[in-house]
């Protein structure tokens, strides 16, 4: 006995070693107490566009696939499996196979089958009785025929065309399996899920909870009791309370750079990490709304952009400029800076674009005794309405006067979606850093999140072209030249990618912060509160 001990504790000491931390650290029980900045409309995740919904309720699925929670750079290298075992694709690319896991029950004890799998593809299609009440990401799936049940564990999803890509947008945490037997209409007040996490309640602008999930099918997971979302909308509050410990964790990327210095002068004990930006800031017209319909006038407008300013008033110089994609060195697949440069609006010298827009607006008509009044719309959110301020301020320099239109998140992206607005401007988050994902459904004809209309046929046979590309160097190059025309045809001129921060208590524990996406990394099923 006492040398089966003595080599318990070698072994012990040899892990130690190896990782750096102590052997079986982790510590079962606690509750993790989030902040999060905004209520959502609804706890449907097929439903919803924004982090708000997404983020607490990703505990509570799971997907076929996932990205690994522990890489901090998600890429097609780092997509794991989750309800899939494993996977393969038949001989020309069309057909990818994924055979599933047994025993998996749902949160009210039904058992997870391929019939699961088809229901969901099937509701985000649009070919199942019951309906979605808005289907964000419903153009990720516009290449996809069908998905067929082959047998209890075993589920083909079948393309038109190779779609390489397509594995990534199945492992975002956008895209869970959600449960044949439960309607859409409980899913959006009480989802029922497979995930380490069960729902309790959502109160709100108060609270959003979660509980310990006793039948995982992954033994020994979760580790904490519960997770507690605490919904407030003044960010100032919220540091203060994260100061004095009454949050373990701050709402991903929502603390400003000069928030987190804040932070770590006053409790250098917690981590802030700083990661690349996933989200941009950019500025939506709608195309059929006159004399906004004008391309010329769009052009005036993206001319006028002082990039910069946004960058070093909102984030301290630390923000980057982009076309669409995310930039280099967080996202894979953004245009590098040499390139950006030569795009039109993008040059240093802001007092010669200007002049060039104002030229424009004088030619349809406008000038320093003419100016052209509109209602901007964003958000009634600090990260929507701060940039927006500086947006108004810059448009004046065209002779475009601007008054702030707020609009409550619950009905914020119903308005866009409806083309329910004239000049916005609007936050993107990075869904999953591929081109597939952003550009079908931003920028797409007919693409859901392609708010202003825009529309290019041969935009699309590119976008198409980049798809099929197996050749990632030779795919990354077709998007820079997407990319280019876009920021030609003034399609949704990108003012910059935000920078903030997610702050944690020292308690917490074998948390990754993602650099390219703040939808892909919150199941939380590792991670424990050590107190």
């Amino acid at each position: 006995m006492g040398r089966c001990v003595l080599r318990l504790i070698g072994l012990g000491l040899v892990l130690l070693a190896i990782w750096g931390v102590p052997a079986f650290a982790q510590k079962s029980g606690g509750t993790l107490r989030l902040h999060t900045l905004d209520s959502p409309a609804s706890m449907s995740i097929h439903e919803e566009a924004t982090v708000f919904a997404e983020r607490p309720v990703m505990a509570v699925f799971n997907n076929l696939v996932l990205f690994d929670q522990h890489i901090a750079q998600n890429s097609m290298q780092s997509i794991v499996p989750e309800l899939a075992k494993s996977w393969s694709w038949n001989e020309d690319g069309t057909e990818l196979t994924f055979q599933l896991r047994d025993g998996v029950k749902w949160h009210d004890g039904k058992p997870f089958t391929a019939a699961d799998v088809k229901c969901t593809w099937d509701l985000l299609q649009g070919k199942s009785a019951e309906k979605l009440r808005v289907n964000p990401r419903k153009a990720w799936y516009s290449n996809l025929v069908e998905v067929k049940a082959n047998a209890d564990y075993e589920a083909t999803f079948v393309l038109k065309r190779p779609q390489p890509a397509f594995i990534a947008l199945l492992a975002s945490g956008m895209s869970p399996v959600y449960p044949c037997h439960v309607p859409p209409a409980q899913m959006r007040q009480h989802p029922i899920g497979t995930g380490p996490f069960k729902f309790v309640e959502f109160k709100p602008n108060e609270v959003i909870r979660l509980t310990r999930n006793l039948d995982y099918w992954k033994p020994g997971l979760p580790y904490l009791d519960g997770i507690e979302y605490k919904i407030s909308r003044n960010r100032s509050t919220v540091i203060l309370a994260f100061i004095a410990k009454q949050y373990d964790l701050t709402m991903a990327g929502s603390v400003t750079v000069p928030l987190m210095k804040d932070i770590m002068s006053q409790r250098p004990d917690a981590t802030c990490v700083l990661p690349a930006g996933s989200v941009s800031t950019n500025l939506i017209v709608n195309l059929s709304a006159p004399p906004f319909d004008s391309r010329e006038l769009r052009r005036a407008m993206a001319l006028t952009l002082d990039r910069k300013s946004f960058i070093d008033i909102l984030t301290e110089g630390t923000g980057l400029e982009a076309a669409a994609m995310q930039p280099p060195p967080g996202g894979l697949w953004g245009m590098p800076q040499d390139m950006l440069e030569n795009l039109p609006g993008y040059g240093r010298d802001i007092a010669k674009n200007r002049a060039e827009a104002r030229a424009i607006m004088k030619k349809l008509g406008y000038g320093p005794d003419k100016h052209l009044s509109v209602k901007v719309s964003t958000r009634d959110i600090p990260p929507y309405r701060d940039p927006a301020v500086i947006l108004l301020d810059q448009l004046k320099e065209i002779y475009i006067d601007g008054e702030l239109d707020t609009i409550d998140t619950t009905q914020w992206y119903p308005k866009m979606m409806r083309k329910d607005y004239t000049v916005a401007l609007n936050l993107t988050g990075t869904y999953v850093d591929d081109p597939d994902a952003l550009l079908y459904e931003s920028y797409a004809c007919g693409g859901v999140g392609n708010y202003n209309g825009y529309c290019n046929p041969e935009i699309d046979k590119l976008i198409d072209r980049q798809s099929m590309e197996p050749n990632q160097e030779t795919r990354k190059k077709l998007v820079w030249e997407i990319e280019r025309r876009l920021t030609e045809d003034g399609a949704k001129p990108l003012i910059y990618f935000n920078k903030g921060a997610t702050c944690w208590q020292p308690s917490v524990k074998n948390l990754t912060v993602l650099d390219n996406s703040i939808y892909n990394g919150w199941r939380m099923e590792d991670i424990w509160l050590d107190q």
